[in-house]
């Protein structure tokens, strides 16, 4: 039997009704039974800046680090600005990162997602937040890539998944839940 992962979930859109965030609890229902899905906050992040991060760090620092250490993989939901990531995701990933030497990613298997309304899905943001991955040794899944374009249209106006996305959801989720099992360092 597998062992259950717990994935630290990292939304780059803070938006209360943010297409990332529906996407990211559509991703934990259809989650397969060996990972627990959980959102790790990051808009209440300050700005990285390491002359407040000595001794005594921002308590709001403290927690990220802690719920991206604790968990087992982590898993990337984000839209795309400007052809990258959104300041408060680029932000999140500083944040982790620090102190030097003792990143929160660091071995953790990875995931991203990159969800638009435009046509090509987030490409930029995608491909920009897998650099940063390469750099803090986090293994991300290659294939399936993901990109959802026209989101818009991924949910109803009760908020029900749409039966088209649904399949192309599952077979990431499950590719990546297979992912987390073969690179979880033990």
């Amino acid at each position: 039997m597998s062992n259950v992962y717990t994935i630290a979930v990292v939304v780059g859109s803070l938006r209360k009704e943010s297409i990332n965030r529906k996407v990211a609890l559509a991703l934990a229902d259809l989650a397969p039974a060996n990972l627990k899905l959980n959102i790790v906050e990051i808009g209440d992040l300050p700005l990285y800046n390491e002359d407040i991060d000595g001794a005594s760090p921002p308590a709001a620092y403290s927690t990220f680090r802690q719920q991206v250490s604790s968990s087992d993989a982590v898993l990337f939901v984000t839209p795309e600005y400007n052809r990258s990531v959104p300041a408060p995701l680029k932000n999140a990933i500083d944040v982790g990162s620090r102190p030097y030497g003792k990143s929160a990613w660091s071995g953790k298997p990875g995931g991203v997602i990159s969800v638009s309304p435009g046509a090509i899905g987030g490409f930029g943001a995608n491909h920009h937040l897998r650099q940063s991955m390469v750099f803090l040794n986090v293994p991300c899944m290659q294939q399936p890539e993901a990109y959802l374009g026209g989101a818009g249209t991924a949910f109803d106006e009760a908020g029900k998944l749409s039966e088209s996305v649904k399949p192309f959801l599952q077979s990431f989720i499950n590719a990546y839940g297979q992912w987390v099992e073969q690179h979880k360092k033990v």
